[in-house]
């Protein structure tokens, strides 16, 4: 994707955000107060971010296998590792670390974003290497500094397995074998779709769903022009951008990495240089560190990052304060990330 100037970006933010145009400084207060009489007409008609929805249900034992090979040690070439090891779902689908700790304690090259909504995603992986979550199965288990798999040996270890054997014949009529452990985790990751958060709520007509901090803080998400690339039902995930379209992001952090570079590390092309896919922000106060590098340790400071070095703005405390009040309004919950129950293969 090319994108066009600098403030080209930060005006299409404005635009999408509407009629709600951008406040500045001390006329933030005032400028909400008339915003927010607007809130009640405008909590059910078109905003930027929309609820979620679960998607379309998949087979059951498709399902449930997908749920077990998820959490399946087995896939990772000495047994110590499974997708759950860095894609942890009572942990916001990711494992808290800057970098995951793969096989045999190595150390990955870059932060794991969540699997929660991944399905929604335009792209899997922060440089959209894989276009289905089927094609991004081969990436953690081949991936040295991570699973470390192999698939012959993986197909072989299932099908020594009784329960795996059943459990592959109830799914797809058929032995263990590689493209059946791609259909079944993905099918298992299209269910974890995270459902009523209090946004949601709101959007739909639950005026109370929502603290006043909360509102305001919306507005200004939108009036800044963060909603430029936080849209959607995933609010954001659904495009890619340069990280730094203010500044040079990497040249002020330093100590560039091949993994900083993005979109060109697929595309070899220049202007995908430190182009990445917009992260969602769905359940974000749940996936610190954030970035590709994990260099946010807190929300507060990831906000105040972006706005630095995506819109070129400088918000204080108080609107940083209220901006994360509404994203922890973007957590829901997820009906499908229980652990394997106690009849499914292990």
């Amino acid at each position: 994707m090319t994108f066009g100037p600098a403030r080209r970006l930060l005006c299409l933010g404005v635009a999408i955000a509407g009629s709600f145009g951008c406040a500045r400084g001390s006329d933030d207060a005032s400028a909400i107060r008339k915003l927010d009489r607007r809130t009640a007409s405008r909590a059910t008609t078109a905003e930027p971010i929309q609820p979620l929805e679960p998607l379309p249900p998949e087979p059951e034992p498709l399902v449930e296998l997908g749920r077990s090979l998820f959490h399946e040690k087995a896939l990772s070439g000495d047994g110590s590792v499974a997708c759950s090891s860095c894609h942890d779902l009572a942990n916001g689908g990711q494992d808290g670390r800057a970098l995951s700790l793969g096989v045999a304690g190595k150390r990955g090259e870059i932060n794991a974003p969540t699997v929660l909504n991944a399905a929604l995603n335009i792209a899997q992986f922060w440089d959209g290497r894989a276009k289905t979550l089927e094609d991004q199965v081969d990436g953690p288990i081949e991936h040295p500094l991570e699973m470390g798999g192999d698939w012959p040996t993986i197909e072989a270890t299932l099908a020594r397995n009784p329960k795996y054997r059943s459990a592959f014949q109830a799914a797809f009529g058929a032995e263990p074998s590689r493209a059946g452990v791609k259909l079944a985790i993905a099918a298992f990751e299209r269910t974890l779709i995270t459902v009523d958060a209090p946004f949601d709520r709101w959007v739909r007509g639950d005026k109370n769903a929502l603290s006043a901090e909360q509102r305001e803080g919306y507005e200004l998400f939108k009036a800044a022009g963060c909603v430029a690339c936080h849209q959607g039902q995933n609010a954001g995930g659904n495009m890619y951008q340069r990280f730094g379209v203010f500044g040079n992001y990497f040249q002020d952090r330093g100590n560039i990495t091949k993994a900083d570079y993005g979109r060109f590390n697929v595309t070899h092309a220049e202007a995908d240089r430190h182009v990445f896919r917009v992260p969602s922000l769905r359940n974000v106060e749940l996936t610190a560190p954030y970035f590709h590098d994990g260099s946010a340790e807190t929300l507060p400071q990831a906000v105040k990052i972006m706005a630095k070095y995506q819109l070129g703005k400088t918000l204080s405390d108080d609107q940083v304060t209220k901006i994360v009040a509404f994203l922890k309004s973007l957590t829901g919950r997820t009906l499908a990330a229980k652990a394997p129950g106690a009849g499914a293969p292990t």
